[in-house]
Parts: structure tokens; C-alpha cells; sequence
């Protein structure tokens, strides 16, 4: 049975904190739906309330083209591994690029990189767990180091380029917003 919360309880921290992915949902009014599985050392929760994570460049950047549109976000964890539960945070939330003045101390908050992206800002309204009976078990073997690796080749004006190549637009053709400047 489903239970709604109206803040991330120690609880839900504890069971967030022992989880090595989750999954992030957006979309726009019309279009593809995304869903992001998230990992690596991405996701902080900072109060009751509030979660941040950091976005590392990728092949898609679809969450902030969405959150122009609509600032709605959902998160959810799965317990693949021991405890039998699904747990969704549902809020808003806002994109900072490094261009913007908070990125910099949120970005403090996880290890140095140069393939930050964006950090998303959530401010959660609910959370909610249900039961998790039918998803499977599986053992964590350890993180992947590809995407990490793939940032420390690139560099700054590789992941610069990168941006400028492939993350300025969705796979539906929305703007991504990574390059724009405050005078745009």
C-alpha cells in the first residue's frame, strides 16, 4: 500500500542513501517522456525538502530542455538489493548551469569534475513508498568509471565542444539552454 509523506524522513534519507541508482522523470507537453537512470556520487539531500544532483555531460540532455518548459520533476529510487521498496520524491525543481551564481557552491557539495553539466535544485512536495515485491534482486558490483574517464579525455574545451555539438537540443528539437548567456 502506498503511503504519501509530506518530507524526506531520516527513513527515507537512510534508504535513499543506500541505494547506488536512481531514475529521474520529465517531459513537456508533448513529445517523449524521459526517464534518466542516475548513479556516480550525483545526489544530495539537503533538507526535508530539498534534493540536489549534479547532471554529468552525456548523450542526452533532455531534464533541463523539460524543466524550461515545466519545472516538474519526480525521482525514484528501488530497492534492488535487500529492502523491498520503491520510493518516488515528486516537486519542482530548477537548472543552474556552471554560467550561474549558485552552481558553484552547490557544485562544492560533490568531488571535482569537469563534466558537470547542470545541477538540478528540487524542492520536493511528496514523497511516497510503496512496496517493491516484484522488483527483482540485484548485486551491485561497483560504479562504472566510462562516463568519468570520458569527462578526464575530453577536458574543459572538449566537454565545451561537446556541448556545443550535442546538448543544445532534445531528441524532440526543444532548446537545452546549455550555452546561453545572460545577455540572450
Amino acid at each position: 500500500m502506498a503511503k504519501q509523506f509530506d518530507q524526506i524522513t531520516d527513513d527515507h534519507r537512510q534508504f535513499i542513501q543506500a541505494q547506488h541508482i536512481f531514475f529521474c522523470g520529465t517531459a513537456a507537453d508533448a513529445g517523449r517522456v524521459n526517464i534518466s537512470p542516475k548513479g556516480m556520487d550525483s545526489l544530495r539531500i539537503m533538507e526535508p525538502n530539498r534534493i540536489i544532483w549534479r547532471n554529468w555531460t552525456g548523450s542526452g540532455n533532455e531534464t533541463a530542455a523539460h524543466l524550461a518548459l515545466h519545472n516538474r520533476m519526480t525521482l525514484m529510487w528501488c530497492g534492488f538489493e535487500k529492502r523491498p521498496m520503491i520510493m518516488r520524491a515528486y516537486g519542482t525543481a530548477r537548472t543552474l548551469h556552471p554560467r550561474d551564481a549558485e552552481f558553484a557552491t552547490l557544485n562544492g557539495a560533490f568531488p571535482a569534475t569537469d563534466g558537470a553539466r547542470q545541477i538540478y535544485d528540487m524542492t520536493v512536495e511528496m514523497m511516497q513508498t510503496s512496496c517493491g515485491y516484484a522488483v527483482p534482486f540485484f548485486d551491485h558490483q561497483g560504479p562504472r568509471d566510462v562516463l568519468k574517464d570520458w569527462t578526464e579525455d575530453k577536458g574543459p574545451d572538449g566537454i565545451a565542444t561537446y556541448w556545443k555539438e550535442r546538448n543544445q537540443t532534445t531528441i524532440d528539437g526543444l532548446p537545452t539552454h546549455i550555452l546561453d548567456t545572460d545577455d540572450a
